[in-house]
């Protein structure tokens, strides 16, 4: 496949979303000389951030608030993005009439030329991510061109970046377990790759744990060795499943399996590193072994890692105001992410949490709050089962909960309830679905709240667009 495959066709891109998968499908495939069609079952106002950036392109049209069969059955090329299931019916109606079935991921892998990296896994994927592009653009990397960014983690360009990189870049990308679908349905893979953690999450696609985790597992199954040079395999010896993986993958013919964890990190990198939490360490740990597949040793690393930021929504720091410290971790979308966030401090915690349902239990997230939060601010469709599994898991110990209809009340009742020397948690341990369109939108609007002077000013305040209910 190249470029001029799209000259002249027609595509539908079905699902323009908000995180800019979509949008940049959208772009490159019109770009490309093709005839788009893009279909989202959301409405125009819902959609008017991504509108936006697609300006006034003259060869796209648009079908909004629903889906027509009859575009799926005319259409040369369809472009699903990675929210909609494999066995959806307009997908299979394309199918039927011999059309290509394809992703934006699966095409950039068609078409990227530089090494590609992929990052994924339960929780800390972003960071590793981040951290990994960090190190190796900044710690004295030989022989190679730029380092790229981009995948799920957040709105970056994926297709509209292909002119730009040269055989000799590196490509890092988060991937979701979505994209690897797309990516195992046309038999494509990184040539390196990495595996945080898993735990349960999406059990409202996926039913069960252990189907969950086999769509993860695609990605080191449709590993692809480059030339002379092996796929390489990384995965976290101090998580269960990942230990497992290694040994299944290790006596596979072009292939390298390499395991990491935070025992692996020297002290002096430890001690520049500023990010809190072992959960960071390990999203580090893994960085710092990828960059040693790339030659850079850990004192080069030392160099450069002080620098590093906390990503936004991601244990992010916002600000200490009367002797209290308040973090936005609206990236924490699943029980086991909370839990994680919550090991992260040794200060008393009041955390807000709560949010759309994915059918996930909260019994272990429960029992480490009674532990190591004196308060719990509960919000969404989550917040009867959260309360309910904090007063089963407290045998006795007093944990404060209040139930509030919005995150603005949230974060009135989190100010009212937090003492000198407190720390505020934004985890939701939930998506953001049922209130807001994404966790960025959300944790937008914590740190907007947050940064209001006084409690008093949180309530009635105009909502952010995206922002569901206020």
């Amino acid at each position: 496949m190249n470029n001029n495959f799209l000259s002249g066709k027609t595509v539908l891109v079905m699902g323009l979303g908000r995180f800019g998968g979509g949008v940049d499908a959208a772009k490159f495939v019109a770009a490309c000389g093709a005839d788009v069609i893009v279909t989202d079952l959301a409405g125009p106002d819902e959609l008017a951030d991504s509108l936006a950036q697609l300006g006034d392109y003259p060869n796209i049209e648009y079908r909004l608030g629903s889906h027509n069969e009859e575009d799926f059955e005319k259409v040369n090329i369809v472009i699903a993005n990675p929210a909609v299931p494999p066995h959806n019916k307009f997908l299979k109606i394309a199918a039927s009439c011999a059309h290509l079935v394809t992703s934006q991921i699966a095409i950039f892998f068609e078409l990227c030329p530089a090494t590609i990296i992929g990052i994924t896994g339960s929780n800390g994927k972003s960071t590793t991510a981040a951290l990994t592009t960090h190190v190796l653009r900044n710690a004295n990397r030989a022989n190679h061109g730029k380092v790229w960014l981009s995948g799920n983690i957040g709105n970056e360009p994926l297709l509209m970046l292909l002119d730009e990189i040269e055989a000799h870049d590196l490509v890092v990308l988060e991937l979701s377990s979505f994209q690897i679908e797309q990516l195992a349905a046309e038999n494509k893979g990184p040539q390196v790759a990495l595996l945080t953690n898993l735990s349960p999450n999406h059990l409202d696609r996926y039913g069960t744990f252990e189907k969950y985790c086999a769509a993860k597992e695609l990605l080191f199954a449709n590993q692809q060795s480059k030339q002379d040079e092996p796929a390489i395999s990384l995965f976290n010896r101090e998580d269960k499943i990942a230990v497992e993986l290694c040994e299944k993958y290790k006596d596979q013919p072009r292939r390298r399996c390499f395991t990491y964890s935070t025992d692996d990190l020297s002290d002096t990198v430890r001690r520049k590193f500023t990010l809190p939490g072992k959960c960071n360490l390990s999203n580090l740990a893994g960085a710092v072994t990828i960059a040693g597949v790339f030659g850079i040793d850990q004192s080069a690393v030392t160099n450069c890692i002080g620098d590093f930021k906390a990503l936004p929504h991601r244990l992010q720091f916002v600000i200490e105001r009367n002797g209290i410290k308040w973090f936005n971790d609206s990236k924490a979308t699943t029980p086991q992410a909370a839990i994680a966030a919550l090991e992260a401090f040794d200060e008393p915690i009041v955390l807000i949490a709560g949010g759309y349902d994915k059918e996930l239990s909260f019994d272990e997230l429960a029992k480490v709050i009674t532990a190591r939060a004196h308060a719990a601010i509960l919000i969404g469709d989550t917040a009867e089962k959260i309360k309910t599994a904090i007063e089963t898991a407290s045998a006795g110990r007093k944990v404060t909960i209040e139930i509030c209809k919005s995150l603005s009340d949230a974060v009135a009742a989190a100010d009212r309830t937090a003492h000198k020397g407190d720390t505020v948690l934004l985890s939701p341990a939930c998506a953001s679905y049922d209130m807001f369109d994404n966790y960025e939108y959300r944790g937008r609007e914590f740190v907007r709240l947050v940064q209001q002077p006084i409690s008093r000013g949180y309530r009635n305040i105009a909502p952010l667009p995206g922002q569901k209910i206020s």
